[in-house]
């Protein structure tokens, strides 16, 4: 190379949730001696889409055997539970129900115990009598009830992978200009007008992901569509012993409403799934118009209106009645009343959206020279982050080795 650069870090990461902070934890712990920097936009790590879920360790029974999910929520779970006895992180592992409450949802209770099995889970098949051996206040016409399943506190997991990795993470650092040379690296500026340079650039941003890469020079062919899941928590925790989850409807990325028993012993009532007027818009009041304009134009946000009106119109309605957000709940557990629910605070899902409209599935990393970026990390996206990041750091460490420094 002709002109030499000096270099700040050698990888450079933007975005300081769970998956950011296991990647830069993964570089450094396959290749010591790398020099990493993060860039967090907040004032501390795991505060949008890690640290405002319901905090379940997923066990990967949900997605398409061979997918990315599967292979990494499977082994992620696993990993999750160890790492969290490791270093003293609050954790259980509950299990889950999974709970038909209508005659049509028995055909997919039936494909996902097939599911579970083709990705290696420990599947029990369970009648209606027998739904309260685990939860005596559900009912359902069938249920199946996983092991494997859990909980655990997300947010002190990216903590300790944060003071672990060796990184130098920035807070209140917010990227405003990339300028990426094939030739030469990355320089990226910040909101305070710091620039950093680095050989390879490692995009975990999250809800701006997109954002984050058209700044780079590419084209991710995909927007992030952002939909609010809002919680409500239960007033009479004793009504529920662990986890209790609907028949998921395969057309949508989301479980719908579900009962989660936290580690606090607590337990959380949620989410729905309601399109967000702003990428952290965790209330209706909250709208940026930027980022609504940004939803709007883009082709696939208008087909999943026109494809889906009628299941969001539903989701609408829940966020706008606690009546109708109570009878989704009544659909599992009888005895709770719009007494019993008491609003929580919401998260966001940074869904990624083709043109053609559909709602992208699987867990997606895409390459470009010096750069490496995660388009679309929702949900089981904390379950899976150790997988995640050692896979984000293999392809950043491939970039580094290849850049003929």
């Amino acid at each position: 190379m002709g002109r030499k650069v000096a270099y700040d870090c050698d990888v450079l990461v933007i975005g300081g949730g769970i998956v950011g902070l296991s990647t830069a934890y993964a570089i450094t712990r396959a290749a010591p001696g790398t020099r990493v920097t993060v860039l967090e936009k907040e004032p501390g790590p795991a505060q949008h889409q890690t640290g405002r879920n319901s905090g379940v360790i997923h066990s990967g029974i949900y997605y398409r055997p061979g997918s990315l999910k599967a292979r990494f929520a499977v082994r992620g779970a696993a990993e999750m539970v160890k790492f969290c006895a490791e270093y003293g992180i609050a954790h259980a592992v509950t299990g889950k129900l999974i709970v038909a409450t209508e005659r049509e949802e028995l055909p997919r209770l039936h494909a996902l115990v097939q599911r579970g099995r083709e990705n290696g889970i420990p599947v029990r098949e369970l009648g209606a009598s027998q739904i309260a051996e685990y939860e005596p206040q559900v009912r359902g016409l069938a249920a199946i009830h996983v092991t494997t399943t859990g909980v655990c506190d997300f947010v002190g997991v990216a903590r300790r992978l944060a003071d672990a990795s060796g990184a130098h993470i920035k807070y209140d650092a917010e990227v405003t200009h990339i300028d990426r040379r094939p030739d030469l690296g990355v320089a990226v500026r910040t909101a305070d007008g710091t620039i950093t340079r680095a050989r390879v650039l490692v995009n975990c941003a999250g809800l701006h992901c997109d954002r984050i890469a058209r700044l780079t020079g590419d084209d991710p062919k995909m927007r992030i569509v952002p939909f609010r899941g809002e919680y409500y928590t239960l007033a009479r925790p004793s009504l529920v012993n662990g986890l209790v989850y609907p028949v998921p409807d395969p057309a949508f990325p989301f479980l719908g409403v579900h009962l989660t028993r936290g580690i606090d012993g607590s337990v959380h009532i949620g989410p729905n799934a309601v399109p967000a007027l702003a990428r952290e818009g965790y209330d209706w009041r909250t709208v940026r118009p930027r980022e609504l304009a940004e939803t709007l134009t883009w082709p696939g946000s208008w087909r999943i209106a026109r494809r889906h009106w009628r299941y969001g119109a539903g989701e609408v309605h829940r966020s706008a009645s606690k009546h109708a957000f109570t009878k989704a709940v009544r659909r599992l557990l009888p005895a709770a009343t719009p007494d019993d629910l008491i609003p929580a605070a919401a998260g966001v899902r940074a869904q990624a959206v083709l043109r053609d409209g559909t709602l992208l599935d699987d867990f997606l990393i895409q390459e470009s020279p010096r750069t490496v970026h995660v388009l679309n990390a929702p949900s089981p996206a904390a379950t899976a982050s150790l997988p995640i990041g050692r896979e984000v750091a293999a392809r950043a460490l491939k970039s580094l080795t290849t850049t003929g420094e």
